[in-house]
């Protein structure tokens, strides 16, 4: 299950740690206390509509702009990554994975062994398909 506060407070920590700023700065601005912060950021508290003002005005974003990449995040988690059916996880399936997106498998087509069949109306052509993962672009 996705938890929205825990999608919100990682842009927030994204945006705060992009700027190089600390916890003790945002919260001095924002006007809450920093342990506060710290368990939104973590996911572990709700943010009031009136604190995330708060919180995006000391950090210089739009509301828009936070919800728009949190919408993304959970587009992201519900969607999935693709990752082929059989196949070891590899280096980038692996840092998907520690990002926390969840893998599924991908279509596979099913095996056809090679069959005398026409062709583009050219009698006696072989035509032969092979299991072949689709990837998503």
């Amino acid at each position: 299950m996705v938890l929205f506060r825990r999608l919100l407070g990682d842009v927030l920590r994204r945006h705060r740690q992009q700027q190089g700023r600390t916890l003790r700065d945002v919260a001095a601005s924002a006007r809450i206390s920093l342990g506060y912060l710290s368990e939104i950021e973590r996911g572990r508290k709700e943010a009031s509509s009136e604190l995330l003002a708060s919180l995006c005005e000391a950090l210089d974003i739009s509301l828009a702009d936070v919800l728009r990449e949190v919408s993304h995040d959970i587009a992201l988690l519900e969607r999935g990554a693709l990752t082929p059916v059989g196949f070891a996880p590899s280096l980038a399936s692996t840092s998907v994975a520690s990002r926390g997106l969840a893998a599924r498998p991908v279509a596979v087509l099913p095996k056809v062994s090679a069959v005398h069949a026409p062709a583009h109306n050219v009698p006696g052509t072989v035509v032969a398909a092979t299991r072949m993962p689709v990837v998503a672009a």
